[in-house]
């Protein structure tokens, strides 16, 4: 699903996201027919070629439609039998292998389409050895796609060095990556809680270009000073995109669940000296939920919001809606705190409200995070960045004043992927997809001096 961020965005990038939620909700509507193995379906799965045969398609490509400032991630597979066939999947809304309706090639061009809810989408383009470039088309919206031969996730799973543990939940198993100290233990392991959207262990978004690595970054800089971490993709990302659960099904509590048996996981291994938690944005709601049910010894939330999403949202949606869009969103809000379902959701809201999120949302919206925090009685760290453009200052000061016996640590000059950002938005956005940028200054220092204090690092 999208992030749902703290954004302001002006008139030229509302209309682009108004695009992007677009391409997202129809994509989302291949969600439920995906399971569907009925003749019909087989026999969309198959086409003819348009002449000339293509050397070099059958196989796996990976790419994005390159969307104004959200590039949208997929996935393809060709395959030749009586005619050439092929399939999408899209990381970021679970998607995967939905039957394009058909696949035309003739000599370099090819063309793919797929028939949906009364639309065709296709794509247009022309090979190059390892490449297919060209043109997306959906209700008269045009963006370039490019795709590269081969499969990311796979490429990158045979790139890994790193040394990975595993939990077993009833919805697939899952991977984390372990990083542990140089030196002799035991140590103090903490598990870092991505946040919202298709985010990987790193802190990468499949949908945005480019990387940070900022949650990458700190498990490296925590191994450093002496404490160990599991750090792990969302369902649907990277080596835990086999796991991936449809949107119609998906509940916040499964988040709390995946974090929940990471932390029995480690506390059963016996390893190491203490566990605790540590919640990047949405991971921040998640890890308090977890630790409820978990045995943890310390929690450390950053950029985590303080009030429920609902409210979030509201403030986000009011401040480039028209009076009667900011209405019905409001409305909408209300009935899906409620537990309603919402029919009637009006195009502009699609993106935010589709019917197949909705069960998500309200899931999301039962939990209050300045109520939550009051829950713990461990010790508790609340960082922000001042040049945080997603979640302001205000909402750990929230989180703060709901807990008055934790720590608060505010970076003057910390952003949401936690580098030091210029003032300015466009320089901000900048470090997003900077992976060589350091992490800002006292971020680490200050998390370090929390557990030394607190008996967590010894």
């Amino acid at each position: 699903m999208k992030e749902f961020g703290y954004r302001r965005e002006d008139e030229s990038m509302n209309r682009k996201g108004k695009i992007i939620g677009l391409l997202l909700a129809i994509m989302l509507l291949m969600i439920g027919c995906s399971s569907q193995s009925d003749q019909s379906q087989t026999d969309q799965r198959k086409s003819e070629d348009g002449g000339v045969p293509m050397e070099g398609l059958e196989g796996s490509w990976s790419g994005t439609i390159n969307v104004p400032n959200q590039p949208l991630p997929i996935m393809t597979t060709f395959e030749k039998g009586d005619g050439w066939n092929g399939a999408i999947s899209n990381p970021v809304q679970g998607v995967k292998d939905y039957p394009f309706s058909e696949v035309k090639v003739n000599a370099s061009a090819i063309f793919f389409h797929m028939e949906l809810a009364g639309q065709t989408i296709s794509f247009e383009g022309e090979k190059e050895g390892d490449t297919i470039a060209g043109t997306f088309t959906q209700q008269g919206q045009s963006f370039p796609f490019e795709l590269k031969k081969g499969s990311s996730e796979t490429d990158a799973e045979e790139e890994e060095k790193g040394q990975f543990l595993s939990v077993d939940t009833n919805e697939g198993k899952l991977y984390g990556e372990l990083e542990t100290p140089e030196e002799e233990g035991p140590h103090p392991v903490v598990v870092i809680i991505p946040g919202s959207g298709p985010t990987d262990r790193n802190g990468n978004s499949a949908t945005l270009q480019g990387k940070n690595n900022s949650l990458k970054l700190l498990a490296e800089s925590l191994a450093e000073q002496g404490i160990a971490s599991v750090r792990y993709d969302k369902r649907g990302v990277g080596k835990n995109q086999g796991a991936a659960i449809p949107e119609t099904e998906l509940r916040f509590d499964q988040f709390a669940q995946d974090a929940q048996a990471w932390i029995d996981m480690l506390n059963e291994k016996g390893q190491f000296s203490k566990v605790g938690v540590m919640g990047h944005s949405q991971g921040s709601l998640v890890g308090m939920l977890a630790i409820a049910e978990a045995d943890v010894d310390a929690f450390v939330s950053i950029a985590g919001a303080g009030r429920p999403i609902n409210e979030v949202l509201y403030d986000q949606l009011k401040a480039s809606l028209p009076e009667d869009l900011k209405k019905q969103s409001k409305q909408i809000l209300e009935e899906l705190k409620a537990g309603e379902r919402v029919e009637q959701v009006p195009k502009e809201l699609q993106s935010v409200f589709r019917s197949s999120v909705q069960p998500f949302l309200s899931s999301w919206m039962q939990y209050n995070p300045a109520q939550e925090i009051q829950k713990l009685d461990i010790p508790v760290l609340i960082i922000n960045g001042k040049r945080d453009l997603q979640v302001p200052i205000s909402e750990a000061e929230e989180l703060h004043e709901a807990k008055a016996d934790a720590e608060l640590l505010l970076i003057e000059k910390m952003n949401h992927v936690l580098k030091e950002a210029p003032e300015d938005r466009t320089g901000n956005l900048q470090t997003y997809s900077n992976p060589d940028l350091p992490l800002a200054d006292g971020l680490v220092k200050g998390i370090v001096n929390f557990f030394r204090n607190t008996e967590f690092l010894k």
